[in-house]
């Protein structure tokens, strides 16, 4: 990006055209399954935020990259198995269609997830 982008409206407009249609499906699709989600610029990517962070996304030169955090990789691993991933991360080539349902899926569960933490946290600790 050449400048700092203070929101995804600005990041997705710094991307080649060709991209920013794909960018927005991408975030509509997260807004559908995290509608409680606020939206930020972190470490220079569109985050969703729902008791803490939720997913990251992020234009590259030839794949999109989907941030769901360790969690959100491991427990679909089988399901990821035939694009190119890491501990926390997966890119979505351009080439191919966004595998939109299972990004839906990622998605609810890093919300639950993220739910159920925040929960715990607000019950008191036993004596």
């Amino acid at each position: 990006m050449e400048k700092t982008c203070r929101t995804i409206d600005d990041y997705i407009s710094q991307c080649p055209p060709e991209v920013q249609g794909t960018l927005q499906e991408l975030r509509s699709v997260i807004k559908e399954e995290a509608p409680e989600s606020a939206e930020k610029i972190s470490w220079g990517m569109p985050t969703f935020v729902y008791h803490g962070n939720l997913v990251h996304f992020a234009a590259h030169k030839n794949h999109i990259g989907f941030y769901p955090g360790e969690s959100g990789i491991s427990s679909f691993k089988d399901a990821l198995s035939e694009y190119k991933s890491s501990k926390g991360a997966v890119q979505f080539p351009y080439t191919r269609p966004l595998p939109l349902q299972l990004i839906r899926e990622i998605v609810r569960f890093r919300a639950a997830e993220n739910a159920e933490i925040a929960e715990k946290k607000k019950k008191p600790k036993p004596l």
